[in-house]
């Protein structure tokens, strides 16, 4: 999900409700959605992103499934190339497109038979899911030729993580519940093969345990809390006001060793992008000609 809109406001916004759920009005509520998803989506990172992953989606199909659909930005770009997208959310997305049908779901449980669609796209989605494994079958069991998935690369979760005032729970940023590094997807993925992979953006923020211990004591005062809700309780997150003394030290130093850490460290790339395909003898020997990205790496000295 984006930096910018949380997965709850989307969610008000797809269900049609009167108000969001700061109470803000629904016309306001969703020019305000739409505001900040157009400015997520034409900043260039973004695009540089978008433009990567689409260059990794086989042509020569005609069934995708866009898992986790949010707004439809991708599916929308899908229909380009398919004749049949299938736009599925935890609530049913609102895209008005002739080769879009938009679909209620939950990617740990999918309500489609097996190999139901030629391709499977799954990006900023699997760092939202607490259960996983599970998501990954299910995507592997839907799936025919290939699946593309887009998740942060070695995101440190620690960074920018907030206290909900309700609860007193801590909490990601953005709701991103998983980090991820080659290994861990080649793990996820198992039963299917790597063919593709590709590293987008940059990303220069780390922090340690001892500065992520002080930010928490100090209540995590630098946090990602607009639009956000709590995964924990569900309430809107409400940024701190004012800290005593002894939690504005704590919150001072946590930011120096974090930034000591970040100067340390050698940047990474922000995104890691990759194509899986079923194992050879699940599927038909295709000719090499046909296979969607050429002789598979497997072939490749």
């Amino acid at each position: 999900m984006s930096a910018s809109l949380s997965a709850a406001a989307l969610t008000a916004y797809n269900r049609g409700n009167y108000t969001d759920l700061n109470g803000m009005p629904l016309k306001s509520a969703s020019e305000n959605i739409e505001r900040k998803l157009g400015e997520y989506h034409s900043s260039p990172d973004e695009l540089a992103r978008t433009a990567d992953l689409m260059q990794l989606v086989p042509s020569g199909y005609s069934t995708v499934l866009d898992a986790g659909a949010r707004d439809g930005y991708y599916s929308k770009l899908l229909a380009n190339k398919f004749a049949h997208v299938t736009a599925l959310d935890l609530h049913k997305p609102s895209i008005v497109h002739d080769r879009v049908h938009c679909v209620e779901g939950d990617i740990t449980s999918l309500n489609f038979a097996d190999r139901s669609f030629d391709v499977v796209l799954c990006s900023e989605v699997l760092e939202h899911v607490p259960k996983l494994d599970r998501a990954c079958e299910e995507l592997m069991r839907v799936a025919r030729h290939a699946i593309i998935v887009g998740v942060p690369y070695r995101q440190d979760i620690r960074i920018g993580r907030t206290t909900c005032r309700l609860c007193g729970k801590i909490a990601p940023p953005w709701g991103h519940v998983n980090s991820f590094e080659h290994g861990k997807l080649e793990r996820l993925f198992r039963q299917w093969r790597p063919v593709k992979q590709s590293l987008v953006g940059e990303d220069k923020e780390r922090t340690n345990a001892v500065a992520a211990w002080l930010m928490d004591v100090a209540g995590n005062p630098f946090g990602i809390y607009d639009d956000q809700t709590c995964i924990h309780c569900g309430s809107a997150l409400v940024s701190h006001g004012p800290l005593s003394l002894p939690l504005r030290v704590c919150a001072a130093t946590a930011l120096r060793l974090a930034q000591l850490s970040s100067r340390l460290t050698r940047p990474h790339a922000n995104w890691i992008h990759v194509v899986f395909e079923p194992p050879i003898e699940k599927c038909r020997p295709p000719s090499e000609e046909n296979r969607p990205f050429g002789p598979s790496l497997d072939s490749v000295d």
